[in-house]
């Protein structure tokens, strides 16, 4: 049987430090169907990623079902880290599989098994992906993962099999058993000292908890001799199956979550107070472009090519908050991750940093809340093609499964051949970064609050639709000048303020907006994020073509109040004419 590996049994690593033991035997049978393995990265991917440990088992009545163990494992094991470090590990994870089982499943279908399943290219699997403080845990099929607790084995996972009558059952889930996967997903919170044992049936239906505990003990920290006793004793006991055991042992847990941004931070000093001429790390100062609470920015020269860069330090007052300063740290980290024309890029490291600062591209033109000013009704098609390039910025961050947070007029540049640029990534949060610290803080609302989506104030997370709120709320201010809840929106706390906010239509007799403009605005900044779109695109499309669905939900009042009140006029003028002529016999 070939194990798969990429560390010696002992993985030491910089914060995360396990030990992994692990032995397969063919048993009683003539081919192993199991296959198993691990992967311990160094860091940087260490961090982000974590160590992943599978372990697979072929299903007995196929004769190609190891082919499908050891590609599920492969997959797992390799693929996973080639997924974006910024995506979580669920998403990470479940991509991964569901791409294995798509093409293990199709493989059946193209081969002379096509009418019988059972015999095609299906496995069970169970996976473990230790990121930070916590276990993400994945599992299809009946390979068991346990937690050690004692001289207990607790289970964590669930036999997926249906039981036809007393001692006779079949799989009811696999890996490229359907089209669709449907794997059991669990994150539980990492204690130094944890022990997980993996095990397929061969070994679990045959060898007890205490002998489990009583073989790790006596190994004496020789993970691999315990898992080789644990198989010996299966097979000792009569087990007819194949047998694998895999045991993970959790030596050492970060201090920090395992967030190697806070690394960074300790390399680098306190940006000093710069002036014009001024130099850092080789930057030339040309003169300061914007400061605020939280930040200062310098337009720069870089001495090699000469070209302009700018230059983000945090305030003074910021550099005693590590929280702060590591969240600061993070958008470069962000920036350097994204590609799109309508996000800010980062500037190319070229030299050593000893400062803290962050180098990102220089952009001439001006922000959308200054061009607001400057242009306080512009056409609807001016309009439509900055709403449109925003969205495009915001698809890159949604693609990495970022939420950008903060998207409001002053975060947004528009250059001088009108490319329009999402700025700054302050509050982005990053679902592969935030799931690194653990136990989890409690969420902050970190944007501004006019364009900050409701369901954040009464402490819901945010998802993509927050952000096509805010998308909404400026595309109805650059039409309007006004807010589409005015400061309602900022002030609720509850779900029963949030059910009470009111649209205020953007119509009137001032602009020529058709009504279709109007209902499309309504469903983007709709209280209730469920009632929004539920893709970027889809609003940028109703902003160029009427959706008579849209319409028809929307009253006469709300949808063209001067239409409703004429119409209102008439009819009460139609029944006024009435009863006069009942009263007077006209």
């Amino acid at each position: 049987m070939t194990s798969l590996s990429d560390a010696p049994p002992e993985v030491l690593a910089p914060r995360l430090t396990v030990s992994v033991g692990q032995h397969s035997d063919r048993g009683r049978k003539t081919v192993n169907q199991d296959f198993y393995g691990f992967r311990a990265p160094a860091e940087p991917q260490l961090s982000a990623k974590g160590i992943a440990v599978a372990l697979a088992d072929g299903i007995g009545s196929s004769d190609v079902s190891q082919v499908a163990a050891e590609f599920a494992v492969m997959a797992f094991l390799d693929d996973y880290y080639s997924t974006s470090e910024t995506w979580s590990v669920k998403k990470s994870a479940d991509r991964v599989l569901a791409a294995a089982n798509s093409w293990l499943h199709s493989r059946t279908l193209h081969s002379a098994f096509r009418y019988d399943k059972d015999r095609g290219y299906v496995c069970t699997l169970s996976g473990l992906i230790l990121k930070g403080t916590t276990a993400h845990l994945f599992h299809v099929g009946d390979t068991r993962v346990h937690r050690l607790q004692g001289n207990a084995l607790e289970q964590l996972t669930q036999d997926h099999r249906a039981w036809v009558a007393q001692g006779e059952s079949h799989l009811s889930r696999g890996v490229g058993f359907n089209a669709q996967l449907e794997i059991d997903y669990q994150a539980l919170e990492l204690e130094r000292g944890d022990v997980f044992v993996l095990a397929t049936d061969g070994v679990y239906e045959h060898v007890d908890s205490a002998f489990v505990a009583g073989a790790i003990r006596a190994a004496r920290g020789n993970l691999d001799a315990a898992a080789r006793a644990v198989v010996e004793e299966a097979y000792r006991r009569g087990s007819a199956d194949n047998l694998t055991v895999q045991i993970v042992s959790i030596d050492d847990l970060p201090q920090d979550g395992g967030n190697g941004l806070r690394e960074q931070l300790a390399r680098l000093a306190p940006p000093p107070l710069l002036e014009a001429r001024a130099e850092i790390d080789g930057y030339r100062i040309v003169r300061e472009l914007h400061a605020s609470a939280r930040s200062h920015i310098y337009l720069a020269t870089e001495p090699e090519t000469g070209g302009l860069v700018a230059l983000k330090m945090p305030a003074t007052e910021l550099q005693g908050d590590p929280e702060l300063l590591e969240r600061f740290m993070l958008e470069e980290w962000i920036a350097r991750r994204l590609n799109s024309p309508h996000v800010l890029k980062p500037y190319p490291l070229t030299r050593e940093r000893r400062y803290l600062y962050v180098a990102m591209e220089y952009v001439e033109g001006q922000t959308l809340a200054q061009w607001m000013t400057d242009n306080p009704q512009p056409d609807l098609e001016t309009v439509r093609g900055i709403v449109e390039q925003i969205a495009r910025g915001l698809q890159a961050f949604h693609r990495m499964e970022m939420l950008h947070q903060d998207l409001r007029p002053q975060n947004i540049m528009i250059d001088r051949t009108a490319t329009v640029k999402i700025i700054d990534f302050g509050s982005v949060r990053v679902a592969g970064v935030d799931e690194q610290a653990s136990p989890a803080e409690p969420s902050r609302i970190l944007g501004t609050l006019q364009y900050t989506a409701p369901e954040y104030f009464v402490g819901d997370p945010g998802s993509e639709r927050a952000d096509l709120f805010s998308l909404g709320v400026i595309a109805y201010q650059m039409l309007s000048g006004r807010l589409p809840y005015g400061a309602a929106a900022a002030q609720v706390r509850t779900r029963a303020a949030l059910r009470r906010l009111q649209y205020a239509t953007v119509l009137d007799e001032q602009r020529d907006i058709p009504p279709w403009i109007d209902a499309a605005l309504r469903k983007a900044v709709h209280p209730e994020p469920l009632e929004r779109y539920e893709a970027l695109s889809e609003f940028v499309y109703d902003l160029r073509h009427p959706n008579a669905d849209l319409l028809r939900a929307v009253p006469l009042i709300a949808r063209n109040p001067v239409a409703f009140w004429r119409a209102a006029c008439a009819v009460l003028g139609l029944l006024l004419f009435l009863l006069l002529l009942l009263r007077f016999g006209i």
